[in-house]
């Protein structure tokens, strides 16, 4: 199977159009942050996600950690899947579980190291797909996402050959390297942002070439 795509920090409805339109089979939408680019208003992505074709995946990134916080901006913007950014209990997970049914669940893990391995296979069970991405949560603010940097892909590539949920590629893609990062990682998904955008906005340009590499795989 050809890997999906996911395009992410959407800002407007062109740019989720201008996404569709190209192939996205998924849709980032992200909210507050303590650092990275993208974040846009619960409002604003409440609006989006209501004009968004069944069938397409609407994840909001959240970097909140707590169920309660996590539920009542689910129930703001009725996003379909959750992307949770940072670490959270398995508690946590139990309690979206009951109180969000019909609601997907992706965990980002970190790639900063092997220990990526041992946490992916922790928390898989309770989860519906893992995201890798190359943040470090534990630098004094925070990198949740949306470093542009490539991470290790040969964990990446353990951890999708030991997991038996889909795993999301991300940090750093772009269309020079996508290709090769799908060869490499053989993941579900590849997820982008900043890769795929000129002084912030989607250039369709980027976009293209960018499908286009994905489709040669």
């Amino acid at each position: 199977m050809k890997a999906r795509v996911k395009i992410c920090c959407i800002k407007s409805l062109a740019e989720a159009q201008m996404a569709i339109r190209h192939g996205a089979s998924a849709l980032g939408f992200v909210s507050a942050m303590p650092s990275g680019p993208g974040p846009i208003s619960e409002e604003l992505i409440a609006d989006l996600i209501a004009k968004i074709p069944t069938g397409i995946l609407t994840f909001l990134l959240t970097s909140k950690q707590d169920a309660p916080s996590i539920i009542a901006q689910q129930h703001r913007t009725y996003a379909n899947t959750l992307q949770l950014v940072d670490s959270v209990s398995i508690e946590t997970y139990q309690e979206l579980r009951s109180e969000l049914p019909g609601v997907s669940i992706v965990q980002v893990i970190h790639v900063t190291g092997p220990d990526a391995v041992e946490t992916a296979q922790t928390v898989s069970p309770f989860v519906d797909a893992i995201l890798l991405d190359s943040g470090n949560p534990n630098l004094p603010i925070k990198q949740l996402g949306g470093t542009g940097r490539v991470h290790d892909w040969g964990i990446s590539r353990t951890i999708c050959s030991q997991l038996q949920i889909p795993v999301y590629l991300a940090g750093g893609l772009n269309p020079e390297n996508v290709a090769e990062a799908i060869r490499a990682v053989q993941p579900f998904a590849v997820d982008i942002c900043s890769g795929v955008r000129t002084n912030g906005a989607l250039d369709e340009e980027k976009l293209a070439r960018f499908f286009g590499q994905v489709a040669s795989t």
